[in-house]
């Protein structure tokens, strides 16, 4: 059984990884990202595949599927067809939302796992969950702090620029253009950890028939926070606009969360 919970936990962990990877790829079309997004979620898809065949043939002779068996093939099914589309069609931003859905199950599925004392099962479940949430959301936090930072830089440099108030200070920043790339990379790794996170915290929510809670201060202004970085990631992707635009965006982003941590204090159960 401990093997089973390492084999578990490894899925959990190389998905998460496998979907940085994809969104690096996604936000920069980088092949380097996509290769090594694409070769973690095959290493998923076996651990997930020889997982899925130990538990068919040690249930066996069981009358019925068990839950975390029926929602693990669930979730191998999504990635067996988010390979199949990026390999033949080559849709890549349906190949990385189809994996969020995903891994929401591979992390919901934990609800399900089989024990002898229910009671002490969900407890430890829940606290796993927890600890999923807030590991993903505290390295979240950091990487966006990172490029609030530079976004503020990236501001300030190019204000002292175009006003061509030079000085000695000014001369040790680095250019515009890396500061915005290191803040995209910024973006790369933050976004998608906090997607992940609120999808972990929606789905306990929902399965511990607590769904109301979702209306809370903290979990709306933490969707309103995620909305507001993807608008960022669409006008940066998509619509190309400048630099300067794109730090502004950015620092309204990061306010939106800087309001949902602050929101702590009016939430219900936070």
């Amino acid at each position: 059984m401990g093997y089973a919970n390492w084999t578990y936990d490894a899925i959990l962990y190389l998905y998460a990884l496998s979907l940085l990877f994809y969104f690096s790829d996604f936000m920069s079309a980088s092949r380097r990202a996509k290769r090594i997004g694409t070769g973690l979620l095959i290493f998923v898809w076996l651990l997930q595949t020889g997982f899925l065949i130990s538990r068919f043939i040690f249930y066996f002779e069981l009358p019925e599927l068990t839950s975390f068996v029926y929602w693990l093939a669930f979730s191998w099914l999504l990635v067996t067809l988010s390979l199949i589309i990026s390999r033949f069609f080559k849709v890549e931003y349906m190949v990385f939302f189809v994996n969020v859905i995903s891994f929401a199950v591979v992390a919901l599925n934990l609800y399900a796992s089989p024990a002898q004392d229910r009671d002490y099962a969900l407890w430890q479940t829940t606290r796993e969950l927890l600890f999923i949430h807030i590991s993903l959301i505290l390295c979240a936090y950091a990487a966006l702090t990172i490029g609030a930072l530079l976004s503020a830089m990236y501001l300030f440099l190019h204000h002292r620029l175009k006003s061509k108030r030079w000085t000695q200070s000014i001369r040790r920043y680095p250019s515009l253009d890396m500061i915005e790339r290191y803040a995209d990379r910024a973006v790369i790794i933050g976004v998608p950890l906090l997607a992940m996170s609120l999808a972990v915290a929606a789905t306990m929510l929902i399965v511990g028939g607590q769904a109301m809670l979702l209306l809370d201060w903290k979990v709306l202004t933490s969707f309103a926070s995620l909305l507001a970085y993807i608008v960022y990631i669409y006008q940066r992707a998509i619509n190309n606009r400048p630099g300067q635009q794109l730090a502004k965006l950015y620092m309204f982003a990061f306010g939106m969360l800087i309001l949902s941590v602050l929101a702590n204090s009016v939430s219900s159960f936070h």
